[in-house]
């Protein structure tokens, strides 16, 4: 099983990616793995410890009980010779809240007096072979433009109603009265008058229509707002970087230069 976890990569309890197995440390008295190192930072150039307890691994992954975070901030241990001291690993469970007695191979009654485990015996070749495949591993990154709308307000539109004073003319028929004679010949002699000649005047009431002008408001219509959407095209513009990788040969280049 230690052989199989070189090169494993390590997934944290929620699913995310930590890095790839290092190194592995196992337990004194049981030769089980306790400890492994994963490589993590800027191109993996560093190596944090990481617990195997409650770890499950699955073909070529590794997953552990604790968060990629966790592992990131993990104290920072110079193991000389490959074995670490009592000290630094009782540091490591303060740091992850492990108790030995989680621990494989560890009983109550040893707790405080656990030896660190002793690096994996494992040909050293294989382990160079593994770390100079890691070491000559990069992830190359790029960014993409995202594009989407959002829903902004433009400007505010109002119904506004004012009052603006016009001249009309209308044709209006109106009557009026005239006074028109009419002669009518006395035939009959009993009509006749006395025969004297006399200065006589009549009044008649003449009458005539005119135009009188009156106002009144009356509703002619009514006038809503709406609103609708239109489609239309535009064009957006951005700025986006990637990640190029190139290899540089040193030899290569003292070729070139002689």
């Amino acid at each position: 099983m230690v052989q199989q976890l070189f090169g494993d990569v390590v997934y944290d309890r929620d699913g995310e990616k930590i890095g790839k197995v290092g190194q592995i440390y196992l337990d004194d008295r049981t030769g089980q793995p306790v400890w492994v190192t994963v490589r993590t930072g800027l191109f993996g150039m560093k190596e944090s410890f990481v617990p195997l307890n409650q770890a499950d691994a699955d073909g070529d992954a590794l997953r552990v009980h604790v968060t990629k975070e966790q592992v990131k901030d993990a104290p920072r241990m110079d193991v000389d010779g490959g074995h670490m001291s009592s000290e630094e690993e009782q540091e490591l469970y303060r740091y992850y809240g492990i108790e030995y007695a989680a621990l494989p191979g560890q009983r109550k009654g040893e707790r405080g007096t656990r030896q660190p485990a002793a690096p994996n015996p494992l040909p050293h070749k294989e382990m160079r072979d593994r770390d100079a495949r890691a070491d000559a591993e990069m992830t190359r990154s790029e960014e993409r433009l995202r594009v989407g709308t959002e829903q902004v307000e433009t400007g505010k539109v109002r119904l506004r109603k004012y009052v603006v004073t016009e001249q009309r003319q209308m044709s209006v028929p109106v009557r009026h009265e005239e006074v028109r004679l009419e002669r009518e010949p006395i035939t009959d002699s009993s009509a006749r008058g006395s025969g004297e000649i006399a200065e006589a005047e009549r009044e008649v009431t003449l009458h005539a229509e005119k135009p009188v002008v009156s106002k009144e408001t009356v509703p002619v219509e009514r006038v809503r707002m709406s609103t609708e959407t239109v489609t239309e095209q535009q064009q957006v513009t951005g700025e986006v970087r990637e990640e190029r990788i190139e290899v540089d040969d040193a030899a290569k280049r003292r070729e070139d230069t002689r």
